[in-house]
């Protein structure tokens, strides 16, 4: 059976499918919504802030276990005071809106897929700023033009190497910048990967699969204009989970009214949430800087 084209006698026709198609798109679209690199916290309704707990580290662990008079052999467990503070995340609206008018038949999903699209890119571009504050690492190829330097998986080594001298020991992601792509593509091309399966894998098919244990994913964010960085050209992010977190209230919605004037409907896509740096030394912004 056809499906009747949008009118103001057919709402449900075009509620359902579209809802459904901004949904899935916004997730499916974003890197970060999802929550499997960047975790995103619940803000309860009524509230729009979510506190993010910190604790610092100890500086004497041996002063947890030693006792406060050894010489009685009775005396208390002496215990060090953990310093505590919280990281504030800040709710913002990101939202989207079509205008779809009586005349003429419409895609439901094609219009849920534009504005679940849009949210996504919206939603990236922001927490892909918040990566901007970052440790900066510069990188290893000093001697090219600013903006020019090309990255190498040595850089990545380097990325690495800081935040587990920082005591992370946790799962590691990377976010590469699309114009520093092709230069690591092309490192891994060289003669130091010839023969492996490393090398093959990602010649074949563009994927980077993991370097020194890091799972790379590509963005086209990673840069100064969206990033909002001055004298720098940020190439790559490798950062932990809990380097940087979001917070989220209700997640996609969408909502439909009729607007007579515009013989139509307005049809708004909008996403409550927000993102801050929690600790800057669990992540590293490789840039290379002017």
């Amino acid at each position: 059976m056809a499906q009747e084209y949008a009118s103001g006698f057919s709402l449900a026709d075009l509620m359902v499918p579209t809802k459904a198609a901004t949904v899935f798109a916004a997730q499916e679209s974003s890197l970060y919504m999802g929550g499997a690199l960047v975790p995103m916290l619940n803000c309860p309704a009524g509230s729009t802030q979510v506190k993010v707990p910190k604790l610092a580290k100890i500086a004497d662990p041996t002063a947890v276990t030693s006792e406060a008079d050894s010489s009685s052999g009775i005396g208390d467990i002496a215990v060090t005071a953990i310093a505590d503070s919280s990281t504030p995340i800040n709710l913002g609206l990101y939202a989207s809106r079509s205008v779809v008018r009586d005349v003429g038949g419409v895609d439901p999903a094609e219009i849920g897929r534009v504005l679940g699209n849009s949210i996504a890119s919206a939603w990236d571009k922001a927490v892909t700023s918040a990566f901007g504050t970052l440790t900066n690492q510069e990188i290893t190829d000093a001697s090219a033009a600013p903006g020019a330097a090309l990255m190498t998986v040595e850089d990545i080594f380097k990325a690495v190497a800081f935040i587990r001298g920082k005591g992370d020991t946790g799962a590691l992601f990377g976010i590469i910048g699309t114009l520093q792509y092709a230069n690591l593509m092309k490192d891994i091309g060289g003669a130091s990967f010839a023969g492996g399966e490393f090398q093959n894998s990602a010649m074949r098919n563009g994927y980077f699969g993991t370097i020194a244990g890091v799972p790379l994913y590509v963005s086209s964010y990673i840069n100064d204009a969206d990033m909002g960085l001055t004298n720098k050209y940020p190439a790559a992010a490798i950062l932990s989970m809990d380097a940087v977190k979001g917070a989220t209230q209700g997640g996609v919605n969408l909502e439909i009214t009729r607007r007579a004037e515009a013989v139509g409907f307005d049809v708004v896509a909008s996403l409550a949430a927000g993102v801050a740096m929690c600790d800057a030394e669990r992540g590293v912004l490789i840039i290379d800087a002017v």
